[in-house]
This record gives structure tokens, sequence and C-alpha cells, in this order.
């Protein structure tokens, strides 16, 4: 099995700005590994919430150890066995991507799609959320009509500015302009308690259906407190990392977010799922904006969420991939063997 890396710049159709950032776009680090005429994919994005960089991204890629799976058919037990669990010193993005690829490469040897290889018959379809990030009321009124147009049933609403009468602002537009939309809200952690208590109920009776990551990140008992007073579902996000960080947040909150770069891929995905069944806390599968390629694998998952926001390939300016859909606000996988995804077009390198 040989690997290859390559590295290409995706921009975003408009900036996304969030509590803590405004991003016009990121770089991805593809990885892609040969075997007897087959190919698998991966994808791994820059960030700077997690501190990876291009350059980060390669180099640890390049450094993974791929001779325990030289035989793509023992790939799969050994990833079902955990062998792909991250190391401390290898970020959850890098050992996503490996298992990305190979999942790919074994589904196409096998000539069967990832979901059924992980016990799905059918191809998974999920309603997706899309995300309006924060913007004026004007511009986030005429996204919510054209989303709302084209059928997104789920909108996703960017909070956290310093004034919270604008995100009040904000929210109210957009449920007027999309009033058959359900709304998500998420400060990415910018209130404190007593903002989020006093701000909570308001944003309920605008409509808003689940709050993500409302406080700052570290201090998981704070959040679990809040979500048994909140008077809509609590989804932890940036306090839900690891498997360990779900299994103390499980029956203290509504649902945890698991994105793939995140916790480590869809292995470590699928034990966080069965580690809160039956707790009262739901799965959420998001994601960070990257390209189909990036996607894909959460799309295999998505019959498995309460809450799917996997639209950070429709954020771009150009997708690079093709095969899961979405722009008529559902998510699909397809029946073709691997991950179901292919280069649409060359794209740019990085120098």
């Amino acid at each position: 099995m040989k690997s290859r890396l390559r590295t290409v710049r995706l921009d975003l159709a408009e900036p996304l700005r969030i509590s803590r950032s405004t991003m016009t776009a990121r770089e991805a680090v593809w990885l892609t590994l040969d075997h007897e005429g087959l190919s698998g994919h991966g994808e791994a994005v820059t960030s700077v919430y997690y501190g990876l960089d291009a350059d980060t991204l390669v180099r640890l890629l390049s450094a993974v150890d791929l001779t325990r799976f030289a035989r793509p058919e023992s790939a799969l037990e050994a990833l079902r066995q955990g062998e792909l669990a991250s190391p401390r010193a290898v970020p959850p993005a890098v050992t996503a991507a490996v298992e990305s690829a190979l999942l790919d490469l074994v589904g196409k040897r096998a000539n069967t799609p990832v979901h059924r290889l992980l016990g799905t018959p059918e191809p998974p379809a999920a309603a997706t959320a899309r995300t309006i990030g924060i913007t004026s009321p004007l511009h986030a009124a005429a996204e919510a009509r054209r989303l709302a147009a084209r059928g997104f049933q789920i909108i996703k609403v960017k909070a956290g500015t310093p004034d919270p009468e604008d995100d009040v602002e904000r929210v109210r537009v957009i449920r007027d302009a999309a009033p058959g939309a359900r709304l998500l809200l998420d400060p990415n952690g910018a209130w404190t308690v007593r903002q989020a208590q006093a701000l909570l109920p308001r944003f309920a009776d605008l409509g808003v259906q689940a709050v993500e990551q409302p406080l700052a990140p570290g201090d998981p008992e704070a959040l679990g407190a809040l979500a048994e007073r909140s008077p809509l579902p609590v989804i932890a996000d940036e306090d839900a990392v690891s498997l360990e960080d779900v299994r103390r947040l499980a029956g203290r909150v509504h649902g945890v977010n698991v994105k793939l770069a995140k916790c480590g891929g869809v292995q470590a995905a699928l034990r966080i799922a069965e580690s809160i069944e039956g707790s009262g806390t739901e799965l959420m599968l998001g994601c960070l904006t990257a390209s189909t390629l990036g996607l894909a694998p959460a799309v295999h998952l998505a019959d498995r969420a309460r809450w799917t926001d996997l639209d950070g390939h429709l954020l771009l300016a150009h997708d690079p991939w093709s095969g899961i859909g979405g722009t008529d606000g559902v998510v699909r996988a397809n029946g073709l063997p691997g991950l179901g995804v292919e280069e649409v077009a060359a794209h740019e390198d990085v120098a």
C-alpha cells in the first residue's frame, strides 16, 4: 500500500463569522492510499482552534505507520478494534483522515458502500442544518428566504456578538423570513452563565429548538447545571471532544455534537453513540468547513443522529468533490463502493 498527500485551498463562498473569529478559507490535506489499482481517499482540514496548520497535518499524516494495514481486507476489523485510536501525540483529525481513506479503499475492494460496512443496509439520508453566520439582519433574512426556497428545513444561526440584542434580532428576522424552518442556535461558547439564563427563554420564545455550547468550554459541570434548567435542549460541542468528555456529560446535557475530525473518525463516533445510548443525551453529527470528501464518512452515519449539521461543503465557493448532495437541504450516501465520492475537477494545489 502506498500513500500520497496533496494540499489544496478551500475558499468559502462568503466570510463566515462566529463569536470568536471570521473565516474566508482553509487548507485541506488529501490523503490517498493506493493498492492494486484502487485508491481510497481521506481529508484533514486546518483549524486555528485546534492548532492545526497544513504543514503540521502533512507531517503527521506522513508519519502514520500503514504497515499494519498492508492487507486492506484486515483493515476493517482492525478499525473496529480501535487500532487507529489516536495516540496522545496524534490529533483526532489525522486519525479520522486515515480511517476515511482506509474505509474508502476497503469498500471499493469489497464493492460495498461504507454504510453497509458499518451495518446500515440502505444509504442514509438526513435533513441537514445550514449555517447562517453573524451578519446583518438584512443579509440574514435574505439568506433564510433563499435557503427555505431551496428546501432547507433546518437553519443554524451563529450567535455571540458583544450585544446579545443583535443575536435576538437576527434570530427574529430569520424566523420571520423562513417560518417553516427549525432553528438551532450556536454561540460557540460566548455567553456567561448569567447571560445564558437570561437569553435562553427569549430564544425559546422565538422558536429556537436547541442551542449548542452556550458557555465557554472547560466547565462541563456548569454546562450540565444550565441544561438542567434550560427551556430548550442544550448540546455540548467544544466541551464534548473525547469519549471521556462525553461520558462525563451523558445524562447531564440533551445532546453532544460529534465531529469526526474532533473525536477521531467513524469508529470513535460509533463508540460515543453507544456510550450515550439510554442516557437521555442524544447524538448530533457536526462538521468543520470541509469538502464533500471530508464530510462523506459522517454522512454514512447520518441515520444514527437526532440532529444533523453536515453543511461544511455547502459553504464553499467550489466543492472539488461530489457524492453526498445537500444543496436541497438533504445529505445522502449512495450505493457506490467506498465513500461514494469522486473528484469533480482539478483543484489548485497550495504551493
